[in-house]
């Protein structure tokens, strides 16, 4: 591998420890952790101690910086066995880069490790490859340097190059005969972000979560990405974007048409930055759930509200949302932004906090907190359907450089409205693309119901 003996070191001992195992009544698990990319295991896989501790003014800033940078990042063009990726069920959040949780996940023949970016709000899995212009590697503080892994279509014996005939080849017009390599691109609506290459297709490395011992690996489509731009190219997926969106390129859907695991999976955001995803994991137990609005042209994890609760006032609003593991903090429009804004105000009973241009912070409506002082306000969601959808953690608050503060996780969109991780926190969130419908249920993604996985096994070879 290409990377530091003390990076690999770290990383095995970590997903060592991580290991563990549930009984899932003869269903297979494919799924792996996920972690804050602020979080102390992050921290000590990367050699970083010096990223911007939670609850800081610096911490809140940063996380909101990366949100501005790609909250427009759309482009702008049976029964089956749940899976987990091979090397590991975790993933991190990393302050350095742009996407809130990563996966390592194994790719090729011999297997490489690629640490990727997840995201629902796009559906491209790309890896960087033979790359003429991407990431190689980043630098630390202290000097030292991680090197990353670069896909390269001549190493893998199991790698072969998608053709201009196939399905999946959404680019068929720039090829000059059926039987030539298809090239891909893909325009992100941020900065002049972008991956252009070409299409492969080779081995992603799974494992079935009851029975460490059963291989279940399948060939998959994936961009070779030659050449990355803008926001790619300062830290958001350096070494590999893995898209989760509906269209038929994504890895949810290339597991489900092989027969792998049924149309869905979920995502589990846990409250200390760390979480699980689960391919095949589906509705059937959740508490809650709504359907999914559906558009022609490019697909979301769209639903809609149709109240808010804030403390005790009710207010009848519906709006639609999107779901969007790749975003920080919650953003929205008018009128359910000044809605939900005017209602906290009022509920809070707490001094505003006037924000001065040396101190600035991203959120809007803060308030000044005595020492040791707690507050709780809740906040309801009434989804489309009837269900309501409790926010466990609607409250940041921020501390040091002489301040002590509650604020409103919501930040003033100038588009659309999205649900982002914070108010996902608590909650494994189930994206069943096979009945249209979003689900959730309370968790704190350390253990598992009989019919759903937490852990992975060990990958090494």
């Amino acid at each position: 591998m290409a990377c530091h003996r003390w990076l690999c070191i770290s990383l095995l001992l970590l997903l060592l420890l991580s290991l563990a195992s549930q009984s899932c009544h003869a269903l297979h698990s494919f799924g792996f952790d996920i972690h804050h990319r602020f979080s102390d295991p992050v921290k000590e896989i990367l050699g970083v101690h010096d990223l911007p501790d939670k609850g800081t003014r610096q911490y809140y800033v940063a996380m909101a910086h990366r949100d501005r940078i790609f909250r427009g990042r759309r482009l702008a063009a049976g029964y089956h066995s749940p899976l987990t990726f091979i090397p590991s069920n975790e993933t991190y959040q990393i302050e350095a880069f742009g996407f809130l949780h990563f996966a390592n996940v194994s790719v090729g023949t011999p297997p490489l490790s690629f640490l990727v970016a997840l995201d629902t709000g796009s559906d491209l899995f790309w890896l960087p490859c033979n790359c003429t212009k991407c990431v190689h590697g980043i630098g630390l503080s202290n000097g030292e340097k991680i090197a990353f892994n670069i896909y390269d279509l001549k190493g893998s014996s199991t790698s072969q190059p998608v053709l201009c005939n196939s399905s999946l080849c959404e680019l068929q017009r720039q090829c000059p005969s059926s039987d030539t390599i298809c090239p891909y691109e893909v325009n992100y609506l941020s900065n002049g972000t972008s991956t252009t290459g070409f299409l492969v297709e080779d081995v992603l490395h799974l494992i079935t979560d009851d029975d460490k011992t059963k291989d279940a690996d399948t060939r998959i489509t994936f961009g070779c990405g030659q050449v990355q731009t803008g926001a790619f190219l300062d830290g958001a997926a350096p070494n590999g974007l893995f898209g989760l969106g509906m269209s038929n390129e994504s890895v949810p859907s290339i597991l489900a048409k092989e027969g792998l695991t049924s149309n869905s999976f979920s995502m589990c955001f846990g409250s200390d930055g760390l979480g699980r995803i689960t391919f095949g994991d589906n509705s059937s137990l959740v508490q809650g759930k709504t359907p999914f609005n559906l558009r022609a042209l490019h697909p979301t994890y769209n639903i809609t509200v149709t109240q808010i609760i804030v403390g005790e006032k009710v207010d009848d609003l519906e709006f639609h949302a999107i779901f969007d593991s790749g975003t920080s903090f919650t953003y929205l429009n008018d009128p359910a932004y000044k809605q939900i804004t005017n209602s906290f105000n009022s509920e809070i009973k707490l001094q505003r906090h006037s924000t001065s241009s040396s101190n600035e912070l991203p959120f809007e409506y803060c308030y000044e907190l005595s020492p040791n002082q707690t507050v709780e306000l809740s906040i309801n969601l009434t989804m489309k359907g009837g269900d309501n959808y409790l926010v466990t953690d609607p409250i940041v608050t921020v501390s040091g450089e002489g301040i002590n503060l509650l604020c409103l996780g919501v930040l003033k969109s100038n588009n659309v409205n999205i649900i982002g991780q914070n108010f996902m926190t608590g909650y494994r969130i189930v994206f069943d693309r096979e009945n249209m419908i979003l689900g959730w249920r309370e968790s704190n993604c350390e253990y598992s119901s009989p019919l759903l996985l937490q852990y992975t096994a060990s990958f090494l070879h």
